[in-house]
C-alpha cells in the first residue's frame, strides 16, 4: 500500500499543529483540552514551538496535556496537519502527497494556495465547505458568529471622528438620529452583525435575496431592525443613505458575488464606512482590498474600508476555543479512522474535500479557480 493510500484509508497516528504565520494571525488550531482528548485516544500530537503564544498558551501547558513540542519541520512531517488558515507561500514547500491538510482554505480568494496544493498532490479539507444536509456549515459557523459581532463593533468605531469617520455615535442619542447600518446577507455573519448593531440602537436594514431566510429570522428581530428582500434597484437607492455597510455574503467554496459596485460606493456619504467580512471569499464590495489587523483600514474615495480576512484573529482566545469545540470531533474521526473511514460516519466531510491527488473536487472551488472538478469519491478511489 502506498503512503498516500495509507493516509486516505488507514488511521493516522500523527497530528501536526504548526504555528500560524499569516499576518496578525494569533489563533492556534488546538487547545490543551483538545490535546488531552487526542492523546487519550492513542494519537500523537506534535505542536510547533510557540504555536500557542498568541492565545497565551505556553509550550509547557501543551506538553503537560501530552503533546510533543517540536520544530516546524517535525510538525509538518505529520500525516494530518491541522491549522487555522490557508498555507502561506513560505509553507508551500512543506506540502506533500502523503498528507491530509485540515484548515480554513478559502481557495477562491487564494488561488496560489490552491495551485500549491494541486502541485503537491495534497489532500485538503476546508473547514468552510464542510456542509450538513440542511445546508448549514458547522465548522464555519462559530467564526462567522464572531466575525459578525466584530463587524458591528468595528463599524461603530470607524464612525468615530478620530478613526476617520463622520463623527457619528452608532446609536445616536435623545433627539438625534442613530447611524443607518446596511447589512448585506442574512447568514450567520449578517444576522450577528445586524443583531448587535440593533442592540447598540442603530437603525439597521438587513438585506438578503431569500424571503425564506428573512422570514425565519423575523421572530428574533429586535430594536430598529428591518429585514428587506434585496434587489439591484433597492441597493442603488439605499447605499447612498448608509453610514455603515457590512458585507456578509457567502457562496460556499466559491467567490462572493459583487453586490455593491464602484459607482454605488461613489454615491456614499463622505467618511462613511464599509466592513467587508466577505473579503476572505474575494469581497462583495467592488472597492474592497484585503487589509490586516496591523493596518485594518484604507480610505478609498473618502470611504473607510475595513477588509481584514481573518477578523476572528482579533480575539484569538475566544476564537480558538470556539473553533476547537467544533473541529475536534472531526480531527478525532479523520485520525482515528482514516479519511475514507470517517466519511461513512460523517458524510459531510465529502463536501469539505477541496483537493485530492492533484484534482479539485469541490464544484464551487473548481469554478472559482477555472478548473474542471472531479467527484471526491472518484478521487479517493
Amino acid at each position: 500500500m502506498s503512503s498516500l493510500s495509507s493516509v486516505l484509508s488507514a488511521p493516522i497516528s500523527s497530528i501536526g499543529i504548526p504555528k500560524e504565520i499569516k499576518s496578525d494571525e494569533l489563533r492556534v488550531a488546538i487547545t490543551p483540552d483538545g490535546v488531552k482528548e487526542l492523546v487519550t485516544q492513542g494519537l500523537e500530537v506534535r505542536i510547533q514551538t510557540g504555536a500557542g503564544e498568541g492565545v497565551g498558551i505556553e509550550d509547557k501547558v501543551f506538553a503537560q496535556a501530552g503533546a510533543k513540542i517540536v520544530d516546524r519541520n517535525e510538525a509538518w512531517a505529520s500525516h494530518l496537519i491541522v491549522k487555522v488558515k490557508e498555507p502561506q507561500e513560505e509553507e508551500y514547500s512543506l506540502l506533500r502527497e502523503d498528507m491530509v491538510l485540515f484548515t480554513y482554505l478559502h481557495l477562491a480568494a487564494y488561488p496560489k494556495a490552491g495551485e500549491a496544493l494541486l502541485q503537491a498532490g495534497t489532500t485538503s479539507i476546508g473547514y468552510e465547505t464542510v456542509q450538513l444536509e440542511n445546508g448549514s456549515l458547522p465548522l464555519l459557523a462559530p467564526m462567522s458568529e464572531i466575525a459578525g459581532r466584530l463587524a458591528a463593533q468595528v463599524g461603530a468605531s470607524l464612525l468615530e471622528k478620530p478613526n476617520g469617520g463622520r463623527g457619528i455615535l452608532i446609536g445616536g442619542c435623545t433627539g438625534v438620529r442613530p447611524a443607518r447600518v446596511i447589512v448585506l446577507g442574512a447568514g450567520t455573519v449578517g444576522w450577528n452583525a445586524a443583531r448587535l448593531a440593533a442592540a447598540m440602537d442603530a437603525e439597521v436594514l438587513l438585506l438578503d435575496r431569500s424571503p425564506e431566510r428573512l422570514r425565519k429570522l423575523e421572530a428574533q428581530r429586535r430594536g430598529r431592525l428591518e429585514s428587506i428582500v434585496c434587489s439591484r434597484g433597492l441597493l442603488e437607492r439605499l447605499i447612498p443613505t448608509a453610514d455603515l455597510i457590512i458585507g456578509a455574503v457567502l457562496t460556499p467554496g466559491g467567490r462572493a458575488p459583487t453586490l455593491v459596485d464602484k459607482d454605488m460606493v461613489k454615491q456614499m456619504k463622505y467618511n462613511s464606512a464599509i466592513v467587508d467580512v466577505s473579503i476572505d471569499q474575494g469581497g462583495c464590495i467592488a472597492t474592497s482590498v484585503e487589509t490586516t489587523h496591523t493596518k485594518p483600514t484604507v480610505n478609498i474615495n473618502g470611504i473607510q474600508h475595513y477588509a481584514v480576512s481573518n477578523m476572528p484573529g482579533a480575539v484569538p482566545f475566544t476564537s480558538t476555543e470556539a473553533l476547537v469545540s467544533v473541529t475536534l470531533p472531526y480531527i478525532l474521526g479523520i485520525a482515528g479512522r482514516g479519511l475514507e473511514g470517517v466519511i461513512t460516519e460523517r458524510p459531510e466531510i465529502v463536501s469539505g474535500l477541496n483537493t485530492i491527488k492533484g484534482s479539485v473536487c469541490h464544484p464551487g472551488v473548481a469554478k472559482a479557480l477555472g478548473i474542471h472538478p472531479r467527484h471526491p469519491m472518484a478521487c479517493l478511489n
